[in-house]
Parts: structure tokens; C-alpha cells; sequence
């Protein structure tokens, strides 16, 4: 096979942080606010303008609560555990790197007693049907590492006694949302919609607000977790009043990508990009019998994560093939060539390749990019034989 000629017009594919959105330009960001306080006056409206814009976009119910909090989606994610986990019984799932980090946290750090935990094997989810809602709930939306997601949220109690946590980072503003079953819900703003990292966002349900309200936990909460003022939730800090000092730089780039999502139709729009961009590789690895889906069911897997193997190494005469090594040289040669940047596996998943098919792409882009991988996938097999 020669060399293709045509590269992606952006060689940008990482799982996080994300490529920029087609629009963006460093020159269109407000840099209005940068060098003053975030709690002046302008600055403080712009940090509220993007909660406010955030929830408008994500059609959040208006008795939510939206709020930006130090630390990326896992400064986010651990607020949550650190504040409202140890009420009551928890059950965890974990079916990826993210979730069972988040098990860990859970049994290690916080200590908890009263836990069950759900784990299944990179490629499959655990079986939802036997989670009980009269506990907390702790889940990851979208398996980042491994590319698989739950297949929608109808496996959750509308009736639930317990809160649902669920760490969204990589599956929000790419997949619709039932709110209804989520009541703490955190990601960060490098995922789906392409920008800075640094910062986590972090929704409440009123049944979340509730028990934040009712419930002290038995353990110091440090400082970048506290919520509340006085003994009850500072709404203050859902109207743009951070805890720490955020980068105004940050904040006014996740504007310009949710003002981007405003100009090309909102979430659904969104939610269609990466189901077009994760319908192309689909459809090439059903022509393709040396590649398939990490996930091994084909509703449970992600539109925007999508995590692929190898297979079928018999073209490889009468050597045994270390298959890490052959998928990092294929990702090596695509980034030597200016066409993929960043596409091995998570370094706890099973060796294979790792496409980031989010909002932020382009179609074309992961339509010219399959040629190059088929190239360098047979360059490679060569190199072995040789």
C-alpha cells in the first residue's frame, strides 16, 4: 500500500485534553478580564456567564446548581465523595481506569465501610440490574479508557433513596441526559468541548443540595471542597463566586467553545458530530478483520473514547508478536508523520489504539485518518517480518 497523500487537516485525536473546535482562533478569546480579581465585578460576570451558559446548553432543570471547582473533572469528582459519601450504604461501579480510581478513593482514602463494588473487565460494563438505589450510587457516564458507556441511564431508580455520582467528563455535551437520574453529575472542560484544563464543573440536584445541606461527614473536608458558609450550601458559589482563584484565561475559552456550540445548533447538534465521527470508524472496522471494538457490545459503546485492538496477527509469519509494542509503533509512526497525535491506549488498558470522535472533530478528518492507520498498521506488520 503506498503512502497516502492526503492527510487530516487537524492531527489532533487525544483523549484529553481535546482538540480545539473548528472555529477557534487564540485572537477571538475576551481576554477583558485577565490581571484583574475574579471577584471584581466584570470578571465575576464573566465566570457566571459561563455557569449560566453551561446549563442553558446542557437544557439543565432550573432547580439544578451548577458551580466551577478547583482541579479538573477529578477535583470535581472527589468534592462530591469527600462531601456527601458515608450517609449511607455506596455501591461503585468500575469498568475502566477513571472508575476504579474512583473505587480506591472510596475504600482506601475515605475508608468507607458499608460499600459494595462492581467491577467488570476493560471492554464490558457490570451487570446494572443488581445496583440498589436505596444506596449512593458511584459511576462513570462514559469510560474514557476504555470506550465503553452505559447505553442510557433507564437502569436507574426514579425512586431512589440514595444520591447518584456520576463522573460524565468524557460522555457530557456528546450524549443525551436524562437529569432525572443524576444527582451529582462533574466533568472538565478539556473533554468534549476542547478546552483548557485546570478547572471542573460539578451539577447538584436538589436532592444533592439537600443532603450537602443535612449531612457533616465524619473526616476533615479540606479547604478546595468546602461548599458551605454558615453551616448550609453558599449559594454564592453558583453565581460565579469560585472557592479558589480560577484562570480567567481558562474561563474565557470555555466561552468561546460554548458560544461555538450556541452558533451550530446546541447539544443535539453536539450530540450528532461525535455519532457521525464514531459512525466512520465503525463502518471501517466492519470491513476490516484485523481491527475491532474494545467494547464488546455494540450499545455500550462510546461516540467520542472509541478504544480499538488489534487482531488476527497470523499475517505475521512465525514470530509471536508483542502486541503493545506493535500498537505503539503505529501510533508512533502516525505522530512521526504529522497525521495522529497521541492515539495509543490508555497505559492500563489492553494495548491498541484510542480515537477521540468527540464534538470538537471533524468528519473528514477521521475519514482521512483511517487510510494512514491502515498504512502504518501493514508498515508495521513489514517491519516484523523483516
Amino acid at each position: 500500500m503506498n503512502k497516502p497523500k492526503v492527510k487530516p487537516n487537524s492531527p489532533f485525536f487525544s483523549s484529553g485534553p481535546c482538540a480545539k473546535n473548528p472555529d477557534w482562533d487564540i485572537s477571538n478569546l475576551d481576554i477583558s478580564a485577565l490581571a484583574r480579581s475574579h471577584r471584581a465585578k466584570e470578571p465575576k460576570a464573566m465566570i457566571e456567564k459561563s455557569i449560566n451558559l453551561t446549563a442553558e446548553l446542557l437544557e439543565i432543570p432550573d432547580d439544578y446548581r451548577v458551580a466551577i471547582v478547583p482541579a479538573s473533572d477529578t477535583g470535581a469528582f472527589e468534592l462530591a465523595m469527600w462531601t456527601l459519601l458515608g450517609y449511607c450504604g455506596v455501591d461503585i461501579l468500575a469498568w475502566e481506569s477513571f472508575g476504579k480510581g474512583w473505587v480506591g478513593d472510596i475504600t482506601k482514602e475515605l475508608k468507607l465501610k458499608d460499600i459494595r463494588i462492581f467491577e467488570a473487565e476493560y471492554g464490558e460494563l457490570p451487570d446494572l440490574k443488581l445496583i440498589d438505589f436505596n444506596r449512593d450510587v458511584v459511576f462513570t457516564l462514559n469510560g474514557t479508557t476504555s470506550g465503553v458507556r452505559v447505553p442510557n441511564l433507564n437502569w436507574i431508580d426514579s425512586q431512589r433513596k440514595g444520591l447518584t455520582l456520576c463522573d460524565a467528563t468524557s460522555g457530557i455535551f456528546a450524549q443525551l441526559i436524562d437529569w432525572s437520574k443524576l444527582d451529582v453529575t462533574t466533568f472538565s472542560w478539556q473533554k468534549v468541548l476542547g478546552g483548557e484544563a485546570q478547572h471542573g464543573m460539578i451539577i447538584f440536584s436538589p436532592r444533592a443540595i439537600e443532603r450537602l445541606n443535612i449531612y457533616n461527614p465524619s473526616w476533615p473536608i479540606p479547604k478546595l471542597f468546602r461548599l458551605k458558609k454558615s453551616g448550609t450550601v453558599d449559594e454564592q458559589i453558583f453565581k460565579g463566586s469560585t472557592i479558589n482563584t480560577p484562570s480567567l484565561l481558562c474561563v474565557a475559552d470555555y466561552i468561546n467553545a460554548l458560544e461555538w456550540v450556541d452558533r451550530i445548533g446546541g447539544l443535539r447538534a453536539l450530540v450528532d458530530r461525535a455519532d457521525r465521527n464514531s459512525e466512520v470508524i465503525s463502518e471501517w472496522v466492519k470491513e476490516t478483520p484485523w481491527i475491532k471494538f474494545l467494547a464488546k457490545d455494540k450499545d455500550t459503546r462510546s461516540n467520542t473514547s472509541v478504544c480499538l485492538e488489534f487482531c488476527n496477527f497470523d499475517e505475521v509469519s512465525g514470530d509471536q508478536v508483542d502486541v503493545t509494542l506493535f500498537a505503539k509503533k503505529i501510533a508512533s509512526l502516525l505522530e512521526s508523520e504529522n497525521v495522529a497525535y497521541d492515539i495509543s491506549s490508555y497505559r492500563d488498558a489492553p494495548p491498541g489504539l484510542r480515537i477521540w470522535c468527540g464534538s470538537t472533530i471533524e468528519e473528514t478528518d477521521i475519514a482521512l485518518l483511517i487510510p494512514w492507520i491502515e498504512w502504518a498498521y501493514l508498515m508495521t506488520i513489514n517491519s516484523l517480518k523483516n
